[in-house]
Parts: structure tokens; sequence; C-alpha cells
């Protein structure tokens, strides 16, 4: 099955997303299994008044995964808002249309709800009841919050673990939010020494993206994390094709015909499966692809306490540059023997979106006060792999794009924007450093504070030298690459906490999960107090 045409998607999302009030009876109801919510619930891209929840209704399938698609036409889901897990105390209720052309996901657009409020949420088809999630609204923007806690995670691979992780921060963690900042999934048809095996082999078309998404969302730890608080998300290269670039392909796999065709494949099918509204389809740089725009990058205020900057680094960004053997994608580079990374042209967000973050950064500037949060999917600060005089550099990471580095850190100083934190992810590691305003000098100011995450279960590279990385980037003050799980970040007005999770055995289901680290920085202060 190929990618709908783009006009007629957002005419179906919009249709999927509005709250329908006909009688049931003027619905096709075919007959549904026994439990169609077999992928689970979840809400997202919430504001003071506004949330979305979605479900995907599927059919039964055996061996453990869904079968795609559900063979049926449009179905007609209920769904119910309550102030209480008992559903006693109905807030909102409604109907909503599962689309075949969506794959019959289902995502309701709630507005006018009271601000800084939790609520419990769940769908109905036919006899069948999906599980409950529980969803909040964010303080109103001239509130004054006491407290915001983030959970940020990305990378988790099936093939290479189990989710220990989620099912500890679904049950222990309790988080505000969750920011994923990126490889929800991976296009690989499989793994050596897999702890569990992927059905299907490469991914590069609208129905193996739809399974592999509706493979990683069967997983009940999954499950339970997308249920237990909203989520904020963004990708990075896997849930297209690793290194890609804009509409410049990546560098593994088969190669296909229309690179662009399968881009609008992978956009529409990560559409399908998360908590996003219909207008992340219609806005962007008009032109810049041929009708597979998704604008996810999009700001979101926590009262006073916080703003945070939902970013996208891979739709929008310039090609790599300097690959070794004249490769596509990412490589390691001599930044002296590439002149094109210091080219100002090149960059990581796009003009458009540049332009919006610096609208973003100035008004965060003005408010002067608060935590100011930019969830990206990389590692922001540079991390030079060559321990002699010479830098040699990722070039798919921001070190392949330092001019473009160079103007955000350069903004956070001109807006005097307050309490900068990065967060990022696509390493499998944990670093937590120092943003500085000049890399080229290490005494130069403080301008932000980063921490970037390990993965939940995707395996760490295995190179030699791991050490001296740490030792020849000083603006880093500490880095893991052994374990894997999440970050979780407390913000209050006067201080951020940060803890590393980390399970002990990602190839165990039930791993029980340690605190790797503990990090502290003051408000006014960038400066990071390593705890424990």
């Amino acid at each position: 099955m190929t990618a709908i045409d783009r006009r007629q998607l957002l005419r179906l999302a919009a249709a999927s997303a509005t709250t329908l009030w006909l009688p049931r009876s003027v619905w096709a109801q075919p007959r549904l299994p026994e439990q169609p919510f077999a992928l689970g619930v979840a809400s997202g891209w919430p504001t003071a008044r506004s949330l979305v929840l979605w479900t995907r209704l599927v059919g039964a399938g055996g061996g453990g995964f869904p079968s795609l698609p559900l063979e049926a036409g449009p179905v007609t889901v209920r769904w119910e808002l309550a102030d209480d897990e008992g559903f006693t105390r109905i807030v909102r209720s409604g109907q909503a249309q599962a689309l075949p052309e969506l794959a019959h996901a289902v995502h309701v657009e709630l507005d006018g709800l009271a601000p800084d409020r939790w609520y419990h949420y769940r769908f109905m088809a036919g006899d069948a009841v999906s599980t409950t999630g529980r969803a909040r609204t964010l303080p109103a923007p001239g509130a004054q919050p006491g407290r915001l806690k983030l959970a940020y995670a990305s990378c988790q691979r099936w093939e290479h673990g189990r989710y220990a992780a989620w099912r500890h921060l679904a049950l222990e963690g309790r988080p505000d939010l969750v920011l994923f900042v990126g490889d929800y999934i991976y296009e690989y048809p499989g793994a050596r020494n897999a702890v569990r095996s992927v059905p299907g082999g490469w991914v590069t078309d609208l129905a193996s993206y739809r399974l592999r998404h509706a493979v990683h969302k069967s997983d009940p730890a999954l499950q339970a994390a997308h249920a237990a608080c909203p989520w904020l998300v963004t990708w990075d290269d896997h849930e297209v094709q690793n290194d890609y670039a804009g509409l410049t392909p990546g560098n593994t796999g088969p190669e296909v015909a229309d690179f662009a065709a399968r881009r609008a494949a992978a956009y529409q099918a990560y559409y399908e499966h998360m908590p996003l509204p219909a207008s992340v389809l219609t806005r962007g740089l008009a032109g810049l692809m041929a009708g597979a725009e998704t604008r996810l990058y999009a700001s979101f205020q926590y009262g006073q306490l916080a703003r945070i900057a939902l970013l996208d680094g891979r739709q929008y960004r310039s090609p790599q540059v300097c690959t070794p053997d004249g490769r596509r994608g990412g490589g390691l580079v001599p930044v002296d023997g590439c002149p094109a990374l210091a080219d100002p042209a090149r960059s990581m967000f796009g003009a458009a979106q540049e332009a919006w973050l610096d609208a973003r950064l100035a008004e965060a500037g003005r408010a002067g006060t608060g935590w100011t949060v930019l969830a990206q999917d990389l590692l922001f600060g540079r991390r030079d792999a060559d321990a002699g005089l010479g830098k040699l550099v990722w070039n798919d990471a921001w070190d392949g794009y330092a001019p473009a580095r160079r103007r955000l850190t350069d903004a956070l100083q001109r807006h005097r924007v307050p309490n900068p934190v990065i967060l990022g992810g696509d390493v499998h590691e944990n670093w937590v450093g120092h943003v500085k305003a000049d890399y080229d000098r290490p005494d130069s100011a403080s301008v932000g504070v980063e921490f970037c995450g390990t993965s939940i279960s995707s395996r760490a590279s295995s190179y030699p030298g791991f050490d001296k990385l740490v030792a020849e980037n000083p603006h880093f003050v500490f880095a893991d690459r052994d374990r894997r799980g999440y970050g979780l970040v407390t913000l209050t007005p006067q201080r951020l906490e940060t803890e590393l999770r980390a399970v002990r055995d990602v190839a165990d289901a039930e791993s029980p999960v340690d605190v790797l680290a503990r990090f502290g920085v003051a408000s006014g202060r960038m400066e990071i107090e390593h705890s424990s």
C-alpha cells in the first residue's frame, strides 16, 4: 500500500480528529475482534486547555502481533474523559471515526478543558473497552507551579532488548510529561544476537512502517508508559532511514525509486501511531518537499516555571558533508580536511524553524524567569574523537553543523534566555555537560546545560578510547555507554535535579532499575553539580 494523496490525508485526519455526535446507527460498525485496542492508548500535545487522545484499532493476530490492516471500513469509536479512574464523574464524551485510510487510528482533539488538571480517559468500540489512560493539561501561562517532572528518552530498538525502563517509569517515575526525542522504531530487518525477533524485512513502505510501529506499540511496558501521562514526541532518523537528511536518502537497506514517497509513507505511519493533532500535517515550509511535510516543532508553556521547545532535527536539515568514501549519511570527519563543515548556509533545523526558535527564545528572554527546555534528537556539545591536536567529529550530529550550533548558542546569549536546558538522544550513551558559548575556547562562558540520554534498549557502539573522549571534551562532566534507561528531570523555581535511571539487564523485562547518577543545577547558574 502506498501513501495516500496529501490533501486526502489532511481531510481524513481532520475528520478523524473531530468529535462527532452522530447516532450510532449512522455509522458503519463491522464485527470487531474481542480486543481491538491491543496497541493501547496514549495522550499528547497538552496545553493549558487542550489534549490529544490516541488509540488505534487492530485485528486479531497470531504470533503475538496484531495482523494489519484491520479488514473493515470506518468504525465508530466512543471515548470518555473523566475526573476519576472509575469514570463516575464524566467530564466529556463523544464519538470519533477510525478510518481504514489512516490504519483505523483515532485522534481525539479536546479543547476547553480546565488547566493544570489530571484526567482519566478510555475508548470503546462495540463491546470492547480499552485500558484507561491518565492525561493532564498544563498550568495556565500566568500560573506559578512549584514543580515539573519530565522524563526524557530515545532509541528503543525492538530486537536489542526488553522495555523494563518503560515499566519502571510508569510504575515509579510518575512524570508530568514524557519527552521522546527520536528513534521510536528502527527500519532494520533484524539484529545479530537479538533479544527478540521482529517480523518483516527492511521497512520501506507504508504497510511495513505501520507494522513496525504496531510491533512496538504491542509491548505492555511501552503501553503502560504511554498511558501514564502525556507525551511530546519528535523523531530522529530511524523513523525513516538511518542518517537521512531532509530529502536526501540515508545509507542502509535497499534503494527505493522515490525517497520522497518513502519518507511521506514513514511520516504518515508516524502520525497514525502518535498522539498528534491534525495540524501537524498542514504547517511548515512550502515547497521544501513534495507534499510530505509534517510539522512537529512546537512550543509548550508550563506556567511561569518552564517553556519547552520541541524541535525537528531531521526533516529540514542540510545533507551531511565530507563523509568518507563518498558515502551518504554520517561518518567521522577531520575538521581541518573539510571546509564545508564551516559553511554558514548549512542548517540543522532549516531557515523557517531557526527563525521560529529564535522568536521563542526572544519570548523566553523577555519573560526572564523559569527554565527553557530544548528537546531535540542529538548530542549537542562538541565531541572531538581525536586525542591529538586535530579535531575528528561525527558529521551527522551537531558537530557536522557547527555554524548552526553557534547561531543557537549566540541566540541564547543575545536574548538572555533564562536557564537553558538541552535534552537529546541518538548516541545510546549518557552525556552530561555544559553548553559553551564557543567550543573552540574551553574557558568560554557556559550558556546552558545539556543532558543527552542513553537508549531505552538500543545497543551502544563498541569502540575503543571512550575514556579519552571524555578527557578530550572537558565541557562534559559525565559519560556512560554501558547502561540503558532514561532520564528524569525535576524543575522547581530554584533548582533543576536530574536522575539518570538505568536497567541492570536490558534483556530482562522485569529488570530492576538503578539510579546511575544525579546532577543538580541552581537557577541562574549554569553550573552542573554532580551529586552522586
